[in-house]
């Protein structure tokens, strides 16, 4: 029997993803001068106000307020009327020094077990799927899309010039029972804008013109450059669909001035959006120490080789640790069904443990977590990215630093042969 799945994704100006950015940019500038920083940052925005808070532990001076202030005009927030500005916000600093009784936990030779052991309890979890060419579920990878060519249509300035930062998109689509996309059943966009028509004798007809206007912006011009850009086999299940653009209608109040926003409030569209599992913990202004953040990054690497080897169509892989200790409490694997192998997802897990050492600092080396990576990762999901070598400047003191990191590095398909191998393929 058919059936129907839905993810969402929000653009880089939705203010829960502002505060994200901003986040996992004060981590970056720690890790840029102390790589070993230890940082768990929490920022809100609101209406003319950013809030940062937290824990850090580093060797680094960094200039907090400048650089969330750097992140949101960044993003596009720089007018008055926005109600929330680069330049006129208020940045209130709260940040302090990280737990002496949490850092023995995660410092190598300090603690009851001396290695460096998870900084939290919890589970965490990697999804892959071949039904996209990044190994990505289908509807929350062309939500993604979605928003990331809105954005660049806003950015370059030629078409739909009325766009605001704050967006969000939405794609259902139909499967058959087989679990095969069908079709694409709807797509809802809604998108910021500024009040580009005005009739004060007719509010409401000018309102009318603005929503018809978008919509047929949205379809006529930002769907075709998404389509010009995914798979043919994805493209095949266009033609069919709904659309619902702004469907409150008017949409000019938006932003943080619209909602307040958190670090943390958007880990399904982070993820998988809705597919697999999640383990609860947000990832966004947290270092690797944090297992939270960096087995989920370490589950998903696992996932996607797995995939991209053969072993699977799709599979769920699952890590949990106990605060403090090395060694993982254990390794879950789910392969729905679609093992290409004579083997049990038990014995799956097993030669899972045995490949990938799943201590935190054995993930963190060879992902290469302790870099200054992370704040490309805070908008348009941390899974399904293209890994690349990247020469990044960060301001230090009076002088700029230059670094070269290579960024989602949890996306590399370089453990295939190993898995192969493994897995007798």
């Amino acid at each position: 029997m058919a059936y129907f799945f839905t993810s969402e994704s929000v653009s880089e100006g939705h203010p829960d993803k502002v505060a994200d950015q901003i986040s996992d940019a004060l981590l970056d500038n720690f890790l840029v001068q102390d790589p070993n920083s230890k940082v768990a940052c929490e920022t809100l925005v609101t209406t003319g106000l950013t809030v940062l808070s937290g824990e850090v532990k580093s060797t680094a001076y960094v200039d907090v307020q400048n650089v969330a202030r750097d992140v949101i005009r960044k993003i596009g927030y720089n007018k008055s009327e926005y109600q929330f500005d680069a330049d006129s916000c208020g940045v209130i600093s709260a940040i302090h020094e990280q737990s002496e009784d949490i850092n023995q936990g995660v410092e190598q030779g300090k603690g009851m077990h001396h290695e460096q052991g998870a900084g939290d309890q919890g589970m965490m979890f990697g999804y892959a799927t071949n039904e996209t060419d990044n190994y990505m579920p289908l509807a929350l990878d062309l939500s993604h899309r979605i928003l990331i060519e809105l954005a660049a249509i806003r950015r370059e300035g030629k078409e739909m010039t009325y766009l605001r930062p704050d967006s969000k998109s939405q794609v259902t689509i139909e499967y058959d029972e087989d679990h095969k996309p069908i079709r694409i059943e709807a797509i809802v966009v809604s998108t910021q804008h500024d009040e580009f028509i005005i009739d004060e004798k007719n509010p409401e007809q000018a309102e009318k013109a603005m929503q018809e206007k978008i919509e047929s912006d949205v379809v006529n011009i930002l769907i075709p450059r998404v389509l010009a850009q995914i798979e043919e086999r994805q493209q095949k299940l266009f033609g069919t669909e709904a659309y619902h653009i702004n469907p409150t209608g008017k949409f000019v109040i938006g932003g943080p001035h619209g909602d307040t926003g958190l670090t943390g409030r958007k880990i399904i569209v982070d993820t998988y959006g809705g597919r697999g599992a999640h383990g609860g913990g947000a990832f966004s202004g947290k270092d690797p120490s944090k297992v939270d953040r960096s087995a989920a990054y370490a589950t998903r690497h696992i996932a996607k080789n797995m995939v991209g080897a053969g072993v699977c169509e799709k599979i769920l892989v699952q890590v949990s640790y106990a605060i403090g200790v090395a060694k993982p409490m254990g390794i879950f694997v789910d392969t729905y069904g679609s093992c290409k192998v004579d083997m049990k997802d038990s014995e799956i897990a097993k030669k899972v443990s045995d490949i990938f050492d799943m201590r935190p600092a054995a993930l963190i080396d060879r992902l290469k977590l302790k870099n200054p990576i992370y704040q490309e990762t805070a908008a348009y999901g941390h899974m399904g990215r293209t890994p690349q070598t990247k020469e990044l400047t960060f301001k230090v003191g009076n002088d700029f630093k230059k670094v070269e990191v290579e960024t989602f590095t949890w996306e590399k398909l370089d453990y295939i042969d190993q898995v192969k191998t493994a897995f007798k393929l």
